[in-house]
């Protein structure tokens, strides 16, 4: 009676803990994901283009949604003619004056040493004149005053031809290069403005959705074009509690997709602090068995790259614990 009153505590106890056993999960389901990526509008601007359509594989920086660029449009107008106008300044000061320019300088200063000469022989005779007693003091002072205006006239063409024979100052070229570098900055960052009209993909992957159609006006904030990313997909997934201690960051498990002959391999890159349900410290031992943690398992290998989203996946530790 003795041996068979002790086995009986021991067969109970196996048997509770076959029990524990069975009812501890030893699968855990969820779906395959991708990295989704929702592009928004910046403004509530009307609808132009829409370049791709849903379904469609696309690469980074295609062009998907455009909208109309507003009152931006014509601020960059601005900018672009400011920039060109700088642009030919500058190089009009870097070449110099044309081969023409200087030639007409110089037919401008022998025409005016020309007018000096009849000038001064002019007053030279009304001199001589006065002198004699044949003309007024008047008259001389006219003719001294049109002399002094043809060699002032003079004066200006010779210094007019020098400047040009000289070309641009260098202070002059370094005030057109600041007002050209000061036209691109502006044209740039309008540029930027404009750039937010139109909506291009950061990744290449698949077009999931496209809310709006061509001429509709979205809100600002709101998506324009929904991605799917290129890459390995992962599987979410939710642990529950009696598993928690053995899925840690960097586990390795095994993932089986449905309709695939063969398991993948997996990663646990992230698993969720707190319960996605009721909080734990609300609930008895037996109620925290029915938490759930979100984790992320990433796929590994090529073949899973190729998998859609959505699709339904089971998951279990690589090894037995």
């Amino acid at each position: 009676m003795t041996v068979i009153a002790r086995l009986v505590p021991l067969t109970l106890l196996a048997g509770l803990l076959s029990a524990c056993a069975r009812d501890e999960p030893q699968e855990i389901l969820g779906t395959v994901e991708r990295d989704r990526l929702e592009l928004v509008a910046e403004s509530n601007e009307r609808i132009v283009e829409i370049a791709v359509r849903e379904g469609e594989h696309v690469a980074t920086g295609a062009r998907l949604v455009v909208q109309e660029a507003g009152t931006a449009q014509p601020r960059i107008d601005q900018a672009r003619a400011a920039r060109e106008e700088a642009a030919r300044r500058l190089a009009d000061l870097v070449a110099g004056p044309r081969g023409r320019e200087i030639e007409e300088a110089q037919a401008t200063l022998v025409g005016a040493q020309s007018t000096l000469a009849t000038d001064e022989r002019e007053y030279e005779r009304i001199r001589a004149l006065v002198e004699r007693k044949l003309l007024s003091a008047s008259e001389l002072d006219q003719a001294l005053a049109r002399r002094d205006a043809s060699r002032s006239t003079r004066d200006a063409a010779s210094a007019r031809l020098g400047l040009l024979r000289e070309g641009s100052r260098a202070e002059q070229v370094a005030e057109a290069r600041a007002a050209l570098a000061r036209a691109e900055a502006a044209l740039a960052e309008q540029q930027t403005v404009i750039d937010r009209y139109s909506v291009s993909a950061p990744r290449a992957g698949i077009v999931e959705a496209l809310p709006y159609k061509l001429g509709e006006r979205p809100a600002a904030g709101r998506p324009l074009a929904i991605l799917l990313a290129d890459g390995a997909p992962y599987a979410r997934v939710y642990v529950p509690e009696p598993l928690r201690t053995r899925f840690v960051a960097g586990a390795r498990v095994r993932v089986n997709v449905d309709g695939e002959a063969t398991a993948f391999a997996g990663t646990v890159r992230y698993i969720s602090a707190e319960a996605a349900f009721t909080p734990y410290y609300s609930l008895t031992q037996k109620d925290r068995s029915r938490l759930a943690y979100l984790a992320e398992i990433t796929l590994d290998g090529e073949p899973a790259a190729a998998l859609p989203a959505g699709v339904p996946v089971r998951v279990s530790l690589a090894t037995a614990p």
